[in-house]
């Protein structure tokens, strides 16, 4: 499945994300599990965490770090 564009995300301080998909599905993704790998190492620093941009289905940072698409829409956890 290939899930849908995202229009806009909110970077919150607790290392989760907001993320608002264009077919009108609102999520809340917590980063915090994958923050101990060492691929997102640089994430673990707020103030880069908090560069994130949303591009196309996925969300990626300056340096290159992104987020399967898949993973990204499939565990997050749905809110209002």
């Amino acid at each position: 499945m290939i899930p849908p564009r995202i229009k806009d995300i909110i970077i919150l301080d607790d290392f989760c994300i907001k993320i608002f998909y264009s077919s009108g599905d609102k999520k809340l993704y917590d980063m915090k599990k994958l923050l101990k790998l060492n691929c997102y190492k640089r994430l673990r620093n707020i103030s880069y965490f908090k560069l994130a941009k949303s591009v196309e289905t996925t969300i990626e940072w300056p340096k290159g770090e992104d987020i399967d698409p898949n993973e990204l829409f499939t565990n997050s956890k749905t809110i209002d």
